[in-house]
């Protein structure tokens, strides 16, 4: 629970900095990249993570590495995360960021869990049929979970579809326990 409230707060705080200097759509790329950075290079991703590194050593790699590929609000805003030792948490900040600035955008933000990985185009398809159910524009990512047994379940801002084989199995089993 503590991890929500961090990459909530952070999150928050990022995109309310990048609405009042006007760079939202900047800082959303900026942070992108540097993400994609991160994930391609886990040496980098650890030594930011690494506790026993000092906040100055990573602050200047990071210095090094980002200095003029981002802007200077976001390369400050990972130097506060440095300094608390919140790295671990950026891609986490950064869904909430994006979340928050779709939102501002109108859409919804939701989770389809299902157990296998969904293609993009059955994705888009659920995206539309839950947007045109709950009446919003919603945008949704996939994720596994094994024990769904089959079908799957979406979660969109506290709602949730179940649309699964477990689902079902727990109805039956309620539906006998009835009778």
């Amino acid at each position: 629970m503590a991890e929500l409230t961090v990459d909530l707060t952070y999150g928050s705080a990022l995109y309310e900095a990048a609405e009042d200097v006007g760079k939202r759509d900047e800082i959303a790329k900026n942070a992108d990249w540097v993400l994609e950075v991160l994930r391609d290079n886990p040496d980098l991703q650890n030594f930011i993570n690494y506790p026993a590194i000092s906040a100055r050593e990573k602050k200047e790699t990071i210095e090094k590495i980002f200095d003029g590929n981002v802007c200077e609000e976001f390369l400050n805003f990972l130097y506060v995360l440095i300094d608390k030792g919140r790295t671990m948490h950026l891609a986490k900040i950064i869904k909430v960021y994006k979340s928050l600035m779709e939102k501002e955008e109108g859409y919804s933000y939701g989770t389809v869990y299902s157990v296998v990985p969904l293609d993009k185009k059955r994705i888009e398809e659920l995206e539309q049929d839950v947007s045109k159910l709950l009446q919003m524009n919603v945008r949704l990512t996939n994720e596994i979970d094994p024990k769904l047994i089959g079908g799957f379940k979406i979660l969109v801002e506290g709602r949730i579809i179940d649309a699964s084989i477990r689902k079902k199995f727990d109805d039956l089993e309620s539906q006998i326990n009835l009778n």
